[in-house]
């Protein structure tokens, strides 16, 4: 396959992915924006929920929104470090992986040094332990995919 060809199948998916993340680090999706939609919307929902209660629904939505978008990252950081092909007889190789999760702790990390410039953000390196724990999962279940599937 010829090089362009394989930087557009295997690393451009994850290139497109970490630009989504880097604009989901602006303004536009920090706390106080995405509150105006969501915290309504579960009021609107549950209505017999107390204030604080969603606060801490909407704080736990974000963490998950956070592990969701690394544990996708992290499959396509292997993804594009593997390159994979049809009917792969290779056996899963644990060093991919780590190189993987290396990637997304990295982007992790300069993801939250870029939100210490946003003014209605702040980094936080609990973020980048979600993160990378999102990472560690999106991994986990590619592993425990390729094994019911007699992948690996």
């Amino acid at each position: 396959m010829p090089k362009f060809k394989k930087i557009m199948i295997y690393w451009l998916p994850m290139l497109v992915w970490m630009a989504i993340i880097f604009t989901a680090s602006g303004d536009t999706q920090s706390s106080r924006h995405s509150s105006t939609l969501f915290e309504p919307l579960l009021r609107w929902l549950c209505p017999w929920l107390a204030p604080p209660r969603v606060e801490e629904i909407h704080y736990l939505f974000r963490k998950i929104c956070h592990l969701t978008e690394y544990a996708i990252l992290a499959v396509l950081c292997w993804r594009a470090i593997r390159q994979p092909q049809r009917h792969d007889p290779r056996p899963w190789r644990w060093p991919e992986a780590g190189l993987a999760l290396a990637i997304v702790w990295l982007y992790a990390a300069s993801d939250e040094l870029h939100q210490v410039f946003v003014p209605s953000r702040t980094g936080q390196f609990s973020d980048v332990i979600v993160d990378v724990s999102g990472g560690a999962i999106g991994l986990a279940l590619l592993w425990v995919a390729g094994k019911k599937f007699k992948q690996w």
